[in-house]
């Protein structure tokens, strides 16, 4: 399938990867372009969040604001993380918002008054979400491209806290300042937790803002449109192929 193409485009470094290792693509038909999501719909917004946490009733003297969106299904890694804060509960006042549904929405629904069930969000609503949260999780089963949700998340500037596969150590989670990573198993995201919590949000915010830089630099939608476009101008014309161009230089330098 992939042999009958002359060029691919990959989403993350560790697409470009599995396409070069997996399926034996050559370097030179393999593009990465990382994901970007729109930065006016996903900024840092506190009075959105304090407004949101109020409205499903979460006490300002929260310990910790957990969040997780998406599927609510098996392979995105919601029994890990329901498994994992039923034990956080017993020791902190640690609430869970969950945006998203799927077969999993009753058994966090048991967990209530810790957990609020949001149900699925539009992108403003998504914003305000990610806004009310002290850091986000994505418990995924399996790698993936380039998760969204994650890419959202440090758009406004928090934190997250993720499996540790290759699709997200090597392009989002690439410091520890941007937040922490687990082996897809309850001990491990359980550990995670308690160092998140020991941490507290003065720690979290503070990778909130590391975030919010690295997410305005590499996963803005306009520099992922701007980036295509440069490989569709390099497919046309080789001249354009070499970076950085005289041009290149002086967008640089503005």
């Amino acid at each position: 399938f992939f042999s009958k193409y002359e060029h691919h485009v990959a989403t993350s470094d560790y697409v470009g990867d599995v396409l070069q290792t997996i399926y034996e693509l050559p370097l030179a038909r393999v593009h990465t372009v990382l994901n970007g999501v729109n930065a006016s719909e996903f900024y840092p917004d506190p009075a959105k969040g304090a407004a949101l946490r109020a409205k499903h009733g979460v006490p300002e003297n929260a310990s910790l604001v957990l969040g997780v969106a998406g599927r609510l299904v098996l392979d995105k890694g919601h029994g890990l993380l329901i498994d994992a804060f039923k034990e956080l509960i017993i020791e902190s006042s640690v609430y869970l918002l969950v945006a998203g549904q799927g077969p999993y929405e009753e058994k966090y629904k048991a967990l209530a008054p810790r957990v609020r069930v949001l149900g699925s969000l539009p992108p403003a609503q998504l914003a305000e979400f990610y806004n009310a949260l002290d850091i986000f999780a994505n418990p995924t089963m399996r790698a993936q491209g380039l998760d969204h949700t994650l890419l959202e998340a440090m758009q406004c500037g928090k934190p997250v806290l993720a499996t540790r596969f290759s699709s997200i150590t090597r392009s989002v989670i690439i410091r520890p300042e941007f937040g922490y990573t687990f082996s897809p198993n309850v001990a491990a995201l359980s550990e995670a937790l308690k160092l998140v919590l020991a941490d507290g949000r003065n720690v979290l915010r503070h990778k909130g803002e590391a975030c919010r830089a690295y997410a305005t630099r590499m996963f803005n939608a306009d520099k992922m449109a701007a980036s295509f476009e440069r490989l569709f101008l390099c497919l046309h014309n080789s001249s354009y192929c070499s970076y950085p161009l005289a041009f290149d230089r002086s967008t640089c330098n503005m």
